[in-house]
Protein backbone atom coordinates (compact mmCIF):
# COMPACT_ATOMS: atom_id res chain seq x y z
CA UNK A 1 0.00 0.00 0.00
CA UNK A 2 2.81 2.55 1.33
CA UNK A 3 0.06 5.70 0.40
CA UNK A 4 3.05 7.78 2.81
CA UNK A 5 5.80 7.80 0.01
CA UNK A 6 3.59 9.90 -2.20
CA UNK A 7 1.92 12.02 0.24
CA UNK A 8 5.17 13.02 1.76
CA UNK A 9 6.73 13.88 -1.62
CA UNK A 10 4.03 16.04 -2.38
CA UNK A 11 5.21 17.97 0.66
CA UNK A 12 8.48 18.11 -0.45
CA UNK A 13 8.28 18.68 -4.31
CA UNK A 14 8.43 22.59 -4.26
CA UNK A 15 11.89 22.74 -6.17
CA UNK A 16 10.67 20.48 -8.76
CA UNK A 17 7.66 22.51 -9.59
CA UNK A 18 9.53 25.78 -9.13
CA UNK A 19 11.95 24.37 -11.50
CA UNK A 20 10.11 23.45 -14.62
CA UNK A 21 10.14 24.50 -18.03
CA UNK A 22 7.72 26.82 -19.42
CA UNK A 23 4.42 25.67 -20.98
CA UNK A 24 5.34 23.86 -24.41
CA UNK A 25 4.69 25.75 -27.79
CA UNK A 26 2.62 24.08 -31.00
CA UNK A 27 6.26 23.30 -32.27
CA UNK A 28 7.51 21.79 -28.97
CA UNK A 29 7.87 18.15 -27.41
CA UNK A 30 4.63 16.62 -25.66
CA UNK A 31 5.62 17.72 -22.15
CA UNK A 32 2.83 14.97 -21.19
CA UNK A 33 4.44 12.45 -23.65
CA UNK A 34 7.76 13.03 -22.71
CA UNK A 35 6.71 12.76 -18.58
CA UNK A 36 5.34 9.69 -19.10
CA UNK A 37 8.74 8.33 -20.95
CA UNK A 38 10.80 9.76 -17.81
CA UNK A 39 8.39 7.29 -15.47
CA UNK A 40 9.60 4.64 -17.91
CA UNK A 41 13.04 5.29 -18.59
CA UNK A 42 14.69 6.45 -15.50
CA UNK A 43 12.26 5.47 -13.01
CA UNK A 44 12.15 1.72 -14.39
CA UNK A 45 8.07 1.52 -14.58
CA UNK A 46 7.08 -0.98 -17.09
CA UNK A 47 4.50 1.15 -18.44
CA UNK A 48 2.33 4.83 -17.95
CA UNK A 49 -0.24 6.47 -18.54
CA UNK A 50 -2.61 9.74 -18.91
CA UNK A 51 -5.50 11.44 -19.44
CA UNK A 52 -5.77 14.78 -19.69
CA UNK A 53 -9.26 16.82 -20.06
CA UNK A 54 -9.65 20.71 -20.86
CA UNK A 55 -11.51 23.51 -19.90
CA UNK A 56 -13.92 22.36 -22.31
CA UNK A 57 -14.05 18.84 -21.38
CA UNK A 58 -12.39 17.55 -24.56
CA UNK A 59 -9.86 14.39 -23.20
CA UNK A 60 -6.45 13.18 -24.53
CA UNK A 61 -5.50 10.20 -23.24
CA UNK A 62 -1.91 9.00 -23.41
CA UNK A 63 0.24 5.79 -23.22
CA UNK A 64 3.74 4.82 -23.06
CA UNK A 65 6.08 1.24 -22.08
CA UNK A 66 4.71 -2.30 -21.94
CA UNK A 67 1.34 -3.04 -20.20
CA UNK A 68 2.47 -6.94 -19.79
CA UNK A 69 6.41 -7.56 -19.38
CA UNK A 70 5.91 -11.53 -20.39
CA UNK A 71 4.20 -11.23 -23.53
CA UNK A 72 4.89 -7.57 -24.21
CA UNK A 73 1.67 -6.35 -24.89
CA UNK A 74 0.97 -2.35 -25.40
CA UNK A 75 -0.96 -0.42 -22.41
CA UNK A 76 -4.32 -0.23 -23.21
CA UNK A 77 -5.52 3.12 -23.37
CA UNK A 78 -7.09 4.57 -20.37
CA UNK A 79 -7.06 1.23 -18.77
CA UNK A 80 -8.21 0.77 -15.11
CA UNK A 81 -5.38 0.94 -12.35
CA UNK A 82 -5.89 0.47 -8.54
CA UNK A 83 -5.94 4.45 -7.19
CA UNK A 84 -4.55 3.87 -4.10
CA UNK A 85 -4.89 7.06 -1.78
CA UNK A 86 -6.45 8.60 -4.26
CA UNK A 87 -9.53 6.81 -2.91
CA UNK A 88 -9.15 9.05 -0.14
CA UNK A 89 -10.95 12.11 -1.98
CA UNK A 90 -13.53 9.80 -2.79
CA UNK A 91 -14.03 9.26 0.63
CA UNK A 92 -14.16 12.74 1.85
CA UNK A 93 -17.00 14.07 -0.64
CA UNK A 94 -19.35 11.02 0.95
CA UNK A 95 -18.48 12.55 4.50
CA UNK A 96 -18.46 16.05 3.22
CA UNK A 97 -22.56 15.27 1.40
CA UNK A 98 -23.35 13.81 4.94
CA UNK A 99 -22.20 17.21 6.70
CA UNK A 100 -24.36 19.11 3.79
CA UNK A 101 -27.35 16.61 4.91
CA UNK A 102 -26.72 17.97 8.57
CA UNK A 103 -26.06 14.22 9.09
CA UNK A 104 -22.66 14.64 10.07
CA UNK A 105 -20.84 17.88 11.47
CA UNK A 106 -17.48 18.57 11.03
CA UNK A 107 -16.58 19.05 14.97
CA UNK A 108 -18.70 16.21 15.52
CA UNK A 109 -16.25 13.82 17.62
CA UNK A 110 -15.43 10.42 16.77
CA UNK A 111 -16.82 9.36 19.69
CA UNK A 112 -20.62 10.77 18.47
CA UNK A 113 -21.02 8.58 16.25
CA UNK A 114 -18.29 5.51 16.38
CA UNK A 115 -19.19 5.53 21.08
CA UNK A 116 -16.09 3.03 22.62
CA UNK A 117 -14.86 2.37 18.95
CA UNK A 118 -11.41 4.22 18.98
CA UNK A 119 -9.07 3.54 22.54
CA UNK A 120 -5.50 2.78 22.68
CA UNK A 121 -2.33 4.88 23.72
CA UNK A 122 -2.56 8.11 24.07
CA UNK A 123 -5.78 7.66 21.71
CA UNK A 124 -8.98 8.75 22.74
CA UNK A 125 -12.28 9.28 20.15
CA UNK A 126 -13.81 11.81 22.25
CA UNK A 127 -10.95 14.10 21.42
CA UNK A 128 -10.86 13.54 17.61
CA UNK A 129 -12.81 15.54 15.68
CA UNK A 130 -14.11 14.61 11.69
CA UNK A 131 -12.69 17.72 10.32
CA UNK A 132 -9.17 16.28 11.59
CA UNK A 133 -9.97 12.65 10.22
CA UNK A 134 -9.95 14.31 6.88
CA UNK A 135 -7.48 16.67 7.40
CA UNK A 136 -4.52 14.59 9.04
CA UNK A 137 -4.59 15.91 11.89
CA UNK A 138 -5.77 13.67 14.35
CA UNK A 139 -2.77 12.13 15.67
CA UNK A 140 -3.98 8.69 15.30
CA UNK A 141 -1.02 6.04 13.98
CA UNK A 142 -1.19 4.53 10.72
CA UNK A 143 -1.33 0.80 9.98
CA UNK A 144 -0.55 0.54 6.14
CA UNK A 145 3.12 -0.72 6.98
CA UNK A 146 1.66 -3.63 9.06
CA UNK A 147 -0.59 -4.93 6.33
CA UNK A 148 1.29 -4.81 2.70
CA UNK A 149 1.70 -8.46 3.48
CA UNK A 150 -1.58 -9.16 3.56
CA UNK A 151 -2.17 -7.26 0.37
CA UNK A 152 0.16 -9.13 -1.26
CA UNK A 153 -0.88 -12.25 -0.11
CA UNK A 154 -4.46 -11.48 -0.88
CA UNK A 155 -5.70 -11.84 2.88
CA UNK A 156 -8.74 -10.48 3.63
CA UNK A 157 -8.61 -7.82 6.45
CA UNK A 158 -11.68 -6.07 7.35
CA UNK A 159 -12.14 -2.65 8.47
CA UNK A 160 -12.23 -3.11 11.99
CA UNK A 161 -9.30 -5.63 11.69
CA UNK A 162 -7.32 -2.42 10.36
CA UNK A 163 -8.13 -0.47 12.65
CA UNK A 164 -7.33 -2.86 15.66
CA UNK A 165 -4.15 -3.59 13.95
CA UNK A 166 -3.09 0.70 13.57
CA UNK A 167 -4.58 0.86 17.66
CA UNK A 168 -1.78 -0.87 18.71
CA UNK A 169 0.59 1.50 17.86
CA UNK A 170 0.81 5.19 19.80
CA UNK A 171 -0.33 8.41 19.11
CA UNK A 172 1.42 10.59 16.85
CA UNK A 173 0.75 13.54 18.80
CA UNK A 174 -2.20 15.23 20.36
CA UNK A 175 -5.04 15.51 18.07
CA UNK A 176 -5.62 19.25 16.57
CA UNK A 177 -1.75 20.68 18.16
CA UNK A 178 -0.54 23.14 16.77
CA UNK A 179 1.66 22.99 13.64
CA UNK A 180 1.07 19.27 13.88
CA UNK A 181 -0.07 17.29 10.50
CA UNK A 182 0.25 13.60 10.10
CA UNK A 183 -0.56 11.71 6.93
CA UNK A 184 -2.47 8.07 8.18
CA UNK A 185 -4.94 6.09 6.78
CA UNK A 186 -6.14 5.34 9.82
CA UNK A 187 -8.24 8.86 9.77
CA UNK A 188 -9.63 7.19 6.44
CA UNK A 189 -10.52 4.18 7.71
CA UNK A 190 -12.69 5.76 10.64
CA UNK A 191 -14.41 7.82 7.88
CA UNK A 192 -15.69 5.10 6.27
CA UNK A 193 -16.86 3.59 9.38
CA UNK A 194 -18.75 6.89 10.31
CA UNK A 195 -20.31 6.97 7.00
CA UNK A 196 -21.60 3.67 7.47
CA UNK A 197 -23.04 4.13 11.07
CA UNK A 198 -24.69 6.89 10.18
CA UNK A 199 -26.45 5.87 6.54
CA UNK A 200 -27.02 2.09 7.68
CA UNK A 201 -25.74 0.98 4.61
CA UNK A 202 -22.37 -0.47 3.06
CA UNK A 203 -19.36 2.02 2.06
CA UNK A 204 -18.95 1.02 -1.27
CA UNK A 205 -22.62 1.32 -2.04
CA UNK A 206 -22.73 5.12 -0.87
CA UNK A 207 -19.54 5.92 -2.60
CA UNK A 208 -21.43 4.23 -6.01
CA UNK A 209 -24.52 6.14 -5.42
CA UNK A 210 -23.19 9.67 -4.29
CA UNK A 211 -20.07 10.10 -6.44
CA UNK A 212 -20.08 7.22 -9.37
CA UNK A 213 -23.22 7.22 -10.29
CA UNK A 214 -23.97 10.65 -9.84
CA UNK A 215 -21.36 12.26 -12.03
CA UNK A 216 -21.33 9.11 -14.18
CA UNK A 217 -18.15 7.49 -14.06
CA UNK A 218 -18.29 4.61 -16.40
CA UNK A 219 -15.54 2.40 -15.01
CA UNK A 220 -14.39 2.80 -11.47
CA UNK A 221 -15.63 0.99 -8.70
CA UNK A 222 -15.27 -0.05 -5.49
CA UNK A 223 -13.83 -3.86 -4.88
CA UNK A 224 -15.87 -6.16 -3.28
CA UNK A 225 -14.57 -8.13 -0.06
CA UNK A 226 -12.36 -10.92 -1.48
CA UNK A 227 -12.09 -9.62 -5.49
CA UNK A 228 -8.65 -9.35 -6.42
CA UNK A 229 -8.90 -8.84 -10.41
CA UNK A 230 -9.20 -5.67 -11.95
CA UNK A 231 -12.62 -5.98 -13.96
CA UNK A 232 -11.56 -4.65 -17.46
CA UNK A 233 -8.84 -3.92 -19.63
CA UNK A 234 -6.28 -2.90 -18.19
CA UNK A 235 -2.03 -2.35 -17.74
CA UNK A 236 -0.26 -5.34 -15.74
CA UNK A 237 0.84 -3.82 -12.17
CA UNK A 238 4.77 -4.51 -10.67
CA UNK A 239 6.44 -4.33 -7.42
CA UNK A 240 10.20 -3.88 -7.76
CA UNK A 241 12.16 -6.85 -5.40
CA UNK A 242 14.90 -6.45 -3.59
CA UNK A 243 17.69 -7.95 -5.60
CA UNK A 244 15.25 -9.20 -8.13
CA UNK A 245 13.25 -7.49 -10.98
CA UNK A 246 9.46 -6.21 -11.07
CA UNK A 247 7.14 -8.20 -9.39
CA UNK A 248 3.78 -8.90 -11.21
CA UNK A 249 1.45 -8.00 -8.31
CA UNK A 250 -1.71 -7.47 -10.35
CA UNK A 251 -3.82 -9.73 -8.49
CA UNK A 252 -4.39 -8.19 -4.92
CA UNK A 253 -6.40 -8.39 -2.26
CA UNK A 254 -7.14 -4.40 -1.42
CA UNK A 255 -9.34 -5.08 1.33
CA UNK A 256 -6.83 -3.82 4.06
CA UNK A 257 -7.06 -0.08 2.30
CA UNK A 258 -10.71 0.15 2.15
CA UNK A 259 -12.18 3.93 2.10
CA UNK A 260 -8.54 4.68 2.48
CA UNK A 261 -7.39 3.15 -1.03
CA UNK A 262 -8.84 0.43 -2.37
CA UNK A 263 -11.04 1.85 -5.66
CA UNK A 264 -10.03 0.98 -9.35
CA UNK A 265 -10.68 3.79 -11.73
CA UNK A 266 -9.17 4.89 -15.16
CA UNK A 267 -6.92 8.31 -15.81
CA UNK A 268 -9.81 9.92 -17.96
CA UNK A 269 -12.52 8.99 -15.08
CA UNK A 270 -10.11 10.36 -12.13
CA UNK A 271 -9.60 13.53 -14.94
CA UNK A 272 -13.81 14.03 -14.60
CA UNK A 273 -14.07 13.18 -10.80
CA UNK A 274 -11.94 16.50 -10.03
CA UNK A 275 -12.65 18.59 -12.64
CA UNK A 276 -16.74 17.42 -11.11
CA UNK A 277 -15.76 17.86 -7.43
CA UNK A 278 -13.82 21.58 -8.23
CA UNK A 279 -16.72 22.56 -10.50
CA UNK A 280 -19.21 22.45 -7.61
CA UNK A 281 -21.39 19.04 -9.34
CA UNK A 282 -20.60 16.50 -5.78
CA UNK A 283 -20.67 19.01 -3.00
CA UNK A 284 -22.41 22.56 -2.51
CA UNK A 285 -20.67 25.77 -1.73
CA UNK A 286 -20.17 25.65 2.10
CA UNK A 287 -18.66 22.39 1.37
CA UNK A 288 -16.08 22.62 -0.87
CA UNK A 289 -15.44 25.77 1.03
CA UNK A 290 -14.68 23.72 3.33
CA UNK A 291 -12.84 20.84 1.90
CA UNK A 292 -10.24 23.63 0.60
CA UNK A 293 -9.71 25.31 3.85
CA UNK A 294 -6.05 24.16 4.86
CA UNK A 295 -3.68 23.46 7.25
CA UNK A 296 0.20 23.95 6.33
CA UNK A 297 1.57 20.37 5.81
CA UNK A 298 5.14 20.81 6.61
CA UNK A 299 7.14 23.95 8.04
CA UNK A 300 8.99 25.93 5.47
CA UNK A 301 6.73 25.32 2.78
CA UNK A 302 3.90 27.46 2.36
CA UNK A 303 2.79 26.29 -1.37
CA UNK A 304 1.96 22.39 -0.02
CA UNK A 305 -1.33 22.45 2.41
CA UNK A 306 -3.82 19.87 3.59
CA UNK A 307 -7.49 20.33 3.07
CA UNK A 308 -9.98 17.73 3.29
CA UNK A 309 -9.00 14.51 0.59
CA UNK A 310 -7.59 17.26 -1.53
CA UNK A 311 -3.79 19.15 -0.85
CA UNK A 312 -2.47 22.18 -2.94
CA UNK A 313 -0.35 21.31 -5.74
CA UNK A 314 1.76 24.54 -6.57
CA UNK A 315 1.79 25.18 -10.85
CA UNK A 316 5.04 26.03 -12.60
CA UNK A 317 2.78 28.64 -14.63
CA UNK A 318 1.01 31.80 -14.05
CA UNK A 319 -3.17 33.15 -15.08
CA UNK A 320 -3.84 36.06 -17.24
CA UNK A 321 -2.89 38.56 -14.78
CA UNK A 322 0.18 36.67 -13.96
CA UNK A 323 -0.49 34.96 -10.63
CA UNK A 324 1.07 32.24 -9.53
CA UNK A 325 -1.81 28.68 -10.63
CA UNK A 326 -2.67 26.07 -7.89
CA UNK A 327 -4.15 22.90 -8.77
CA UNK A 328 -5.95 20.79 -6.22
CA UNK A 329 -4.92 16.99 -6.16
CA UNK A 330 -4.11 13.71 -4.61
CA UNK A 331 -1.65 10.93 -5.45
CA UNK A 332 -2.03 7.06 -4.31
CA UNK A 333 0.43 4.34 -4.14
CA UNK A 334 -0.51 0.47 -3.88
CA UNK A 335 1.20 -2.84 -4.97
CA UNK A 336 1.21 -2.31 -8.35
CA UNK A 337 0.35 1.35 -8.90
CA UNK A 338 1.62 4.89 -8.52
CA UNK A 339 -1.34 7.72 -9.62
CA UNK A 340 -0.86 11.34 -9.17
CA UNK A 341 -4.65 12.91 -9.41
CA UNK A 342 -5.51 17.15 -9.68
CA UNK A 343 -7.61 19.58 -11.04
CA UNK A 344 -7.59 23.64 -11.49
CA UNK A 345 -10.71 25.67 -10.80
CA UNK A 346 -11.44 26.40 -14.89
CA UNK A 347 -12.24 22.91 -14.69
CA UNK A 348 -8.77 21.72 -16.08
CA UNK A 349 -8.03 18.27 -14.88
CA UNK A 350 -5.13 15.72 -15.21
CA UNK A 351 -3.93 12.34 -14.28
CA UNK A 352 -0.86 9.75 -14.48
CA UNK A 353 0.03 6.66 -13.73
CA UNK A 354 3.14 4.18 -13.32
CA UNK A 355 2.37 0.61 -13.51
CA UNK A 356 5.01 0.07 -10.41
CA UNK A 357 4.59 0.53 -6.88
CA UNK A 358 6.27 3.74 -6.39
CA UNK A 359 9.45 3.55 -3.94
CA UNK A 360 11.73 6.38 -4.83
CA UNK A 361 10.79 9.96 -4.20
CA UNK A 362 12.30 11.08 -7.77
CA UNK A 363 9.59 8.83 -9.29
CA UNK A 364 6.91 10.54 -7.22
CA UNK A 365 8.64 14.24 -8.95
CA UNK A 366 8.47 12.82 -12.05
CA UNK A 367 4.61 11.70 -11.48
CA UNK A 368 3.77 15.09 -10.34
CA UNK A 369 5.55 16.79 -13.40
CA UNK A 370 3.65 14.81 -15.59
CA UNK A 371 0.24 16.14 -14.30
CA UNK A 372 1.49 19.50 -13.52
CA UNK A 373 2.74 20.15 -17.27
CA UNK A 374 -0.36 18.73 -18.42
CA UNK A 375 -2.34 22.04 -16.80
CA UNK A 376 0.01 24.39 -17.33
CA UNK A 377 -0.78 23.59 -21.42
Amino acid sequence: MRHRLALTALALATAVTAGMAAPATAAAPDPVRQGLETLVHDDHAPGALASVRDGSGHVRSYTTGVGDRDTQAKVPRDGQVRIGSVTKTFTAVVVLQLVGEGRIGLDDTVEKHLPGLVRGKDIDGNNITVRQLLQHTSGLPDYEQDVTGDILERRYISPRDALDIALKHTALFEPGEKDKWGYSSTNYLLAGLIVERVTGRPFAEEVHRRVIQKIGLRHTYFPAPGETVIRERHPQGYRQEPGAGPRNVTAIDPSASWAAGAIVSTNSDLSTFFSALLGGRLLNQPELDAMRTTVQMRENDPDHNAGLGIITMPLPCADAQGRKRVAWAHSGTIPGYGTWSAATDDGRAASATMTLEISTNQAVEHLQKTVASALCR
